[in-house]
């Protein structure tokens, strides 16, 4: 069985919402689309290409299909030519323009169709995509979670643990990388468990 990755860009205060560029999701008046791309830098860099020339299969939710179908087609660099040639599944209950070349239409039964696409595919990356990424996480649906976290503050905007998150424990698969830029390159596995808890006792008192 293959590998789903959710690849996410975020601030300390969890938000995910377009951190591209200034017109990419604008909705609910979000007034700091492009966040990311001042600290962007060459650690996160590496990270990115090396996910994307791992990849055999793309999954995106409607809105960031969408984005991306209106760019990447045009462009003529690695990254470019790698996503225009993966085979594309989009989540979608509407009827989106599958009018980027080697793209799918995931049916109703979203599990279901993501559990396949694991046995057909050896790593399918999911891009943004926060309302997929929202079912995914509830599913436990996911192998490796890699969050860039980014030295920012925005108070607003899609977060991706929203208040209604399915609780659950992770584990760090590899140790945390920072880049010039202020960003940490943290990498997470479900366990399979809910939280635990406990309580919090000082140390005995060895003197």
């Amino acid at each position: 069985m293959g590998r789903l990755f959710i690849d996410l860009f975020v601030t300390l205060d969890g938000v995910a919402q377009a951190p591209g560029g200034r017109d990419e999701d604008p909705s609910g008046g979000f007034p700091f689309g492009g966040w990311q791309a001042p600290l962007y830098d060459d650690v996160v860099g590496r990270h990115v290409m090396a996910g994307i020339q791992s990849m055999d299969a793309l999954l995106l939710g409607r809105r960031t299909y969408d984005i991306f179908a209106g760019y990447w087609p045009h462009q003529d660099n690695a990254i470019a030519h790698q996503l225009n040639g993966v085979p594309k599944y989009v989540a979608s209950r509407g009827t989106p323009n599958l009018g980027w070349p080697t793209s799918t239409q995931l049916g109703p039964d979203l599990v279901a169709d993501v559990r396949a696409l694991r046995d057909r595919h050896e790593s399918t990356h999911v891009i943004g995509s926060l309302d997929l990424v929202q079912t995914l996480l509830a599913e436990r649906l996911f192998d490796v979670l890699t969050l860039w976290v980014y030295p920012v503050l925005l108070g607003q905007g899609k977060r991706v643990f929203p208040q209604g998150v399915r609780p659950s424990e992770l584990t760090l698969l590899e140790p945390p990388e920072a880049g010039s830029g202020g960003a940490v390159t943290l990498r997470y596995g479900p366990t399979g468990n809910d939280p635990r808890t406990g309580e919090m006792t000082a140390p005995d008192d060895e003197g």
